[in-house]
């Protein structure tokens, strides 16, 4: 009896133990997960592409449950927006991309990140849409469908069905129809409405959340992340082509936020940045080509003007632009060596106000140059090259006052007689003379070169010889 009770009373405290330890795994591995946040903030141009690719490598890599990306942008970049996509496309972990705060929005590019994600979340308050493609001077403004046909009937023309509701030339109709088969394709791998998003590239339609969630365009409304974890938790999503269950239940939120890298290419990426840069760059190199030996203007020229060329390659550039702002430096800078009475200096500055207008080859919003900048540095460029160097220049093509140079065409003392070389004094000094004619003490003379440290002279007065 006493050893059944105590082996009876052992294998329950095994029982216990065993029951508690599981319990602790499951807490400890519930507290375990992982959910990686992401913030896009701004237009997507090539620093939101490297912060959100390095970001989710970083998420991967510590095996996150899931990454949300919380949005507010006008739009951005196709190449970008593609890189961005791409990656979110082939990625081993759920991506949730959720518009928030409450007055976000995820316009044009964000659009077709909302379409790509596995999970689309917006927050009351938020809207999505507008995805109209956006090249050089921008697409015709969207026709209502019907309208142009009414003009057409108006005018005795047959009515044209295809491409309705877009205006412009071919190249505008297939970019339009490139991007509805991009949307439409990313619509149809998660099941999502297809022909709402046609209509927000073709009509640059619209939606708020409510009516977003309706039309089965996103999938939840969330008031906030831990609303988010909490109805995707249990959820199924396709992963590279199979279901996967989210288990978001009790996970840890990780914030990660742009590093040093990101915000430095996010800072000269900027249009305006890239675009001060390479007029500095320019100028200083000129600077240090017209006084050799200045160090200083040519060491920051050539930094800034590589840092423009880093950051532009990366931007959708214009190279008519590009031409038009050299040559209106080119002939500021003719204006100032070889006045034209404003011909050439004029010509420069209309040349570099359209180069630098026409620079960006986009109207995406957050990817043009402030007219502003532009007009302060044409009229810079005009102070600089105009009168600065203009001024340095004449003043170059006066007398030298200084050095040995400044002896020639004065006037000297002979000290003693002598013919041929002697010793004359000019300026308080005493200088070795040579001389084609015979000179007397006292005799003034005129210096007419300088050969090594003998000064060539000869009589100022001729009268005076005997």
């Amino acid at each position: 009896m006493v050893l059944s009770s105590g082996r009876s009373r052992l294998l329950s405290l095994l029982g216990i133990a065993a029951l508690t330890l599981s319990l602790a795994g499951r807490g400890s591995d519930e507290g375990s997960r992982l959910v990686v946040g992401l913030t896009i903030d701004g237009p997507i141009g090539p620093a939101t592409q490297d912060y959100v690719e390095r970001s989710l490598d970083a998420a991967i890599s510590d095996q996150a449950e899931l990454i949300v990306i919380r949005m507010d942008t006008p739009g951005g970049l196709d190449s970008a927006m593609r890189g961005i996509i791409k990656r979110i496309s082939n990625s081993p972990v759920p991506i949730a991309s959720y518009v928030a705060p409450t007055g976000a929005r995820a316009a044009s590019a964000g659009t077709y990140i909302l379409y790509a994600s596995h999970i689309a979340a917006m927050a009351p308050g938020t809207n999505l849409g507008a995805a109209t493609p956006v090249q050089m001077g921008g697409l015709s403004p969207p026709t209502p469908k019907g309208a142009d046909k009414g003009a057409d009937k108006a005018e005795g023309k047959a009515e044209q069905e295809p491409d309705a509701g877009v205006g412009g030339d071919a190249m505008q109709h297939k970019l339009t129809n490139d991007a509805v088969a991009y949307i439409r394709g990313l619509a149809q791998l998660h099941d999502r409405n297809a022909d709402w998003a046609e209509k927000a590239v073709r009509e640059a339609a619209s939606l708020p959340a409510a009516e977003a969630l309706k039309l089965n365009v996103i999938d939840i409304v969330a008031t906030g992340m831990g609303d988010l974890l909490a109805q995707v938790d249990g959820r199924e999503v396709k992963l590279q082509g199979k279901p996967h269950t989210l288990q978001t239940a009790g996970a840890l939120i990780r914030q990660l936020e742009p590093d040093w890298r990101s915000r430095l290419l996010s800072v000269i990426t900027n249009p305006n940045v890239a675009y001060i840069l390479l007029l500095v760059g320019i100028y200083g190199l000129i600077f240090e080509f017209s006084n050799p030996g200045a160090i200083v203007p040519g060491t920051v020229g050539a930094i800034a003007l590589l840092l423009a060329l880093y950051a532009l390659q990366m931007l959708p550039i214009n190279y008519a632009g590009m031409g038009l702002i050299l040559l209106g430096v080119v002939l500021m800078v003719a204006e100032a060596f070889a006045p034209s009475f404003g011909v050439l200096g004029i010509g420069g500055v209309v040349s570099f106000i359209i180069g630098s207008i026409i620079l960006m080859d986009t109207q995406v919003p957050g990817f043009g140059i402030d007219i502003s900048i532009i007009v302060t540095f044409a009229v810079l460029s005009v102070l600089i090259f105009v009168f600065v160097v203009g001024m340095a220049i004449r003043a170059r093509r006066h007398p030298v006052v200084s050095g040995m140079d400044e002896l020639v065409g004065g006037t000297a003392t002979v000290l003693a007689d002598f013919q041929d070389k002697g010793t004359v004094n000019i300026h308080s000094e005493t200088w070795q003379a040579k001389s084609a004619e015979p000179l007397r003490q006292g005799q003034q003379v005129r210096v007419t070169g300088i050969e090594g440290l003998v000064l060539r002279v000869e009589p100022l007065d001729t009268s005076t010889q005997e």
